[in-house]
């Protein structure tokens, strides 16, 4: 039974007594059982950080229960601070006691969403006029208090309400005002469509076909004057202090929130679960469109829609398309408040939320948004909360909350993803010939105003193309460029170059998204296919036939035999203008932190433009300027410069608010063998330069040392190399001498496959050879998996126990140091971050922390556990110096060896897996 809301508060401590506790420094930490020592300093520290509004960066290995220490160290600094803010407005609320200025200060710091009212007043103020003002204030502040404990009182008594009383929760209807408003809209739609028109010059439309018309266009500044009297904020409920938690997959979420349930604060936070439409949707007909792009903008479309009616046409002929979509029946404003509310009684991970909202009739995607303001703990994916966009539309506010981002190793690369783009030259022919026929269908019932964008975005489709080397009006696959290659420019030359410097990308990529032009384009085509029958003879059309088949040819999506093993249908393709609305809202980035790849290949079709973001700070910078705390978490953070620097500092934090924390592993130290080998058994130095790693003696030697590990090892190894081009080279070279032949008696040989598909199945193969050579005495006696440096091996699979005995790291994984955006990258590096006195410059840092980042992820794939172990072999003789061992996680760190030769080295690893394999033999 769900706790009902009137016990929350007391249950925040008196539950907590059930569980193991723990005292330090005055602060009480349940937790679910004793913790690591480890654990109780993460929590600590953690708490601090929360307290004093700073910034923090945390690092604790994989196994060492890094969520749980998360979960109990934020969750006991929010009740305690929920518990100081009650008992603060309790002292000023009291009726015998006026506000102290003690107790005034302490709310007005813990006011979540609003800013302190004090303001700097002239010091030469009278006395009477400094004690007026206060008197004010606080007299303001109280009012402020009431409203606010009254609003907590009503959603408690709401909760309530609905944990007492199951039978109302979805019993609820449309209300008489819904049945007017759909009324109303559906005069005003029809007075719209017959406003202004003369049928006998416009035609007939087909059955359905209205909704695809654009709507009468307002700028901004048109709206502004008529909308100046509209209070929009009224009815919203007010944000309570919470905590964001953030990870990089819905898996990973979904793992958070099992662990929130198991913990002492599992049966009284109010815990919501954001996702995706794709992850959140009960809409059948939505979720089968597939493409994120296509569910979002049909979502979007069936609730503006949401008056009309289902219209089949019966006795026209059938196109395409011609059932016109209904409104959706899970947008229902009342049954999505009541699903808030059962959100609220209880943590519930995602499946939890779908079945909840297929039962309730309401949509999980919306009533998981109804839920924000009252929850205690938001938990969603990265992009919600690094895209400032989709932040708003979600109805996020960070301003005073506590965001903690956790796995974020990669945080850098994923908010630069997130702000990068990339349109093809068949996508900007296909949005030019779709909304080129577009227009012309409908020219005389659209407004000026969208003529005009509609001709200003024909025109940039136009020129985008020509910067690549084609024309707009010809097959793209068939027009070949005399120059390939990659050209790099700042937006403003791309502009002046591509000659649309005259346009104001501002107000065009506005109007694309208020318009919504993209949505209709993309019903436009499903309804007509890219060619219309009623314009194949017309002047435009002519002369296009060999460009009209390439079009429809994308319209039909890939070939099947393009698809990946396993993958039963293409996903529908989105409306291409949905690409390039993205690429003009990158193009709208400040002109510094930006720069667009103009690549030419073969034909115009597979030549790209692509907006590369240099600055990830500028998107940052708004986070951290807003929240109260910010806690970036990971298993492996080192090196922690780049986030310091790249993120941090150029954010505008000062260095003195950025805490580190790092812990050291939960397992004993002789449960751990690092070993950095500098030569091979023939002496052969090893050095896996880009130069040298190709050469016959670097993989035969290479061979060699695995066939000696072998030979020591037991159960399972995993190797990893470069790059899936080198490996295949390793992997030919040892069939042809031999070497695979030998590895093959002790070892069973697997190598990572690049479908992602196939990764499960090898990785089901792997395991279950080393089931099954732990129970047999022949000479296998386990199984080699060859993988590759930030391939699918390299992150998020768990090589526990006799999956991975051993980790062996070949050569050090350099990024592409010719790679255009990798050069300006380092280039824009080097301006902008002051160079310390005796390090190499910034960019050349940037390099040698790419790498590092990698090394440690791929090696921490072993050691998951506390009775975990395992033998980590690092094979080059650079990784011993300093600057790169400085950048190895500390708990490696501190224990590692440098062998100068492999004999030495051999004995150490053939005497630790004796010991660790047979305890009794040691």
């Amino acid at each position: 039974m769900p706790l009902c809301p009137s016990a929350r508060e007391s249950s925040w401590s008196s539950r907590a007594m059930a569980e193991e506790s723990q005292e330090m420094g005055g602060i009480h930490f349940p937790f679910p059982f004793p913790p690591y020592p480890i654990q109780k300093d993460f929590m600590a520290e953690l708490y601090k950080v929360l307290e004093a509004g700073k910034i923090g960066i945390f690092e604790s290995p994989t196994g060492t229960g890094k969520s749980l220490s998360l979960i109990c160290g934020a969750l006991s600094w929010l009740r305690d601070f929920e518990q100081k803010k009650l008992q603060a407005e309790a002292g000023l609320l009291a009726p015998a006691s006026g506000p102290t200025s003690s107790g005034r200060n302490s709310v007005l710091s813990s006011s979540s969403c609003q800013e302190p009212s004090d303001t700097l007043r002239p010091a030469g103020d009278p006395d009477w006029v400094t004690e007026f003002v206060q008197k004010k204030e606080e007299r303001d502040l109280v009012e402020r208090l009431r409203e606010e404990q009254l609003r907590r009182r009503k959603r408690e008594e709401r909760l309530q309400e609905v944990c007492q009383d199951g039978r109302r929760r979805f019993a609820a209807k449309r209300s008489r005002q819904e049945e007017e408003e759909t009324e109303t809209l559906l005069r005003l739609s029809r007075e719209m469509l017959a406003a202004d028109t003369a049928p006998e010059q416009l035609g007939q439309l087909e059955c359905g076909e209205e909704h695809l018309v654009l709507a009468e266009y307002e700028s901004d500044e048109e709206r502004r004057g008529s909308r100046a009297d509209e209070g929009e904020d009224d009815l919203e409920e007010e944000h309570i202090t919470k905590i964001y938690y953030c990870s990089r997959t819905h898996s990973q979420l979904a793992q958070f929130v099992r662990e929130v349930q198991k913990s002492p604060f599992g049966k009284e936070t109010r815990l919501v679960s954001l996702g995706s439409r794709q992850s959140l949707c009960v809409n059948e007909d939505v979720k089968s469109l597939g493409s994120v792009h296509l569910m979002n903008d049909r979502c979007v479309d069936m609730q503006r829609r949401k008056h009309k009616k289902m219209r089949i046409g019966e006795d026209k002929p059938k196109r395409r398309r011609q059932k016109m979509q209904a409104s959706c029946p899970f947008y229902n404003h009342e049954q999505m408040e009541l699903l808030r509310d059962e959100i609220l009684l209880e943590v519930k991970d995602m499946e939890q939320l779908v079945a909840l909202g297929k039962e309730a009739q309401a949509c999980p995607y919306y009533g998981s948004r109804f839920a924000i303001p009252a929850a205690q703990l938001v938990v969603l994916p990265y992009p919600m909360l690094l895209h400032a966009a989709t932040r708003q539309a979600a109805g996020i506010r960070l301003q005073g909350q506590v965001v903690i981002i956790d796995e974020a190793h990669n945080l850098i690369d994923t908010i630069t993803n997130i702000h990068s783009t990339e349109v093809n030259g068949s996508q900007l022919c296909q949005a030019h010939s779709q909304l080129l026929q577009y227009m012309e269908r409908y020219r005389k019932r659209l407004k000026a105003k969208n003529l005009m964008y509609i001709k200003q975005i024909l025109y940039l489709l136009d020129k985008f193309v020509a910067v690549l080397g084609g024309n707009v009006k010809q097959n793209p696959s068939t027009q070949s460029l005399p120059q390939t290659g990659s050209e790099l420019q700042s937006i403003n030359d791309f502009l002046f170059q591509s000659q649309v410097d005259n346009i104001n990308l501002f107000k065009v990529q506005r109007y694309l998204e208020k318009s919504m032009l993209s949505r209709k384009l993309f019903g436009f085509t499903e309804c007509f296919g890219v060619v219309l029958p009623s314009l194949s003879d017309s002047e435009e059309n002519r002369g296009l036939g060999g460009f009209q088949q390439f079009l429809k040819s994308l319209q039909s999506g890939p070939p099947e035999d393009s698809l990946e093993e396993g993958q039963a249908v293409a996903l529908r393709p989105a409306s291409p203008l949905m690409h390039i609305e993205a690429f003009l809202e990158a193009l709208t980035t400040a002109n510094q932190d930006g720069r667009v790849i103009v690549n030419r290949q073969g034909s115009v079709g597979q030549s790209s433009l692509k907006f590369l973001l240099l600055n990830p700070a500028v998107h940052f910078a708004q986070v951290v300027k807003e929240c109260r705390a910010l806690v970036i978490a990971g298993g492996t953070m080192q090196p922690v410069s780049d986030f310091r620097e790249q993120l941090l500092a150029c954010s505008g934090v000062e260095a003195s608010r950025v805490v580190e924390f790092s812990c050291g592993h939960v397992i004993p130290p002789d449960n751990i063998l690092p070993l950095i080998i500098c030569s091979g058994p023939s002496n052969q130095q090893l050095e896996f330069t880009y130069q040298r790693r190709e050469l016959p003696q670097m993989m035969e030697e290479t061979g060699r040392i695995l066939c000696n590990l072998c030979n020591v090892v037991p159960g399972g190894m995993v190797c990893f190399l470069p790059s899936y081009e080198y490996l295949r080279q390793v992997h030919a070279h040892w069939d042809k001498t031999g070497l695979l032949a030998r590895l093959s008696v002790r070892k069973k040989i697997f190598q990572e496959p690049k479908r992602a598909s196939q990764v499960e199945q090898v990785l089901t193969a792997y395991s279950t050879c080393i089931a099954s050579c732990s129970h047999s005495e022949g000479h296998l006696t386990g199984a080699l998996l060859l993988s590759v440096v930030g391939g699918k091996m390299s992150e998020g699979i768990n090589f526990s126990d006799d999956l991975g005995r051993c980790v062996v790291m070949v050569g050090m994984p350099y990024p592409n140091i010719k790679s255009p955006e990798l050069q300006e990258k380092m280039a824009y590096l080097d301006q902008t971050i002051p160079r310390t006195h005796g390090q190499p410059p910034p960019g050349t840092v940037l390099i040698e922390n790419l790498c590092m980042k990698a090394i440690n992820q791929s090696i921490g794939r072993a050691i998951r556990h506390q009775k975990d172990f395992a033998s980590i072999v690092l094979l080059d003789h650079r990784y011993a110096r300093p600057s790169i061992l400085a950048k190895l996680p500390a708990w490696i760190r501190d224990r590692v060896e440098v062998k100068a030769t492999f004999g030495p080295a051999f004995a150490a690893m053939r005497k630790f897996h004796r010991e660790k394999s047979h305890p009794c033999l040691g």
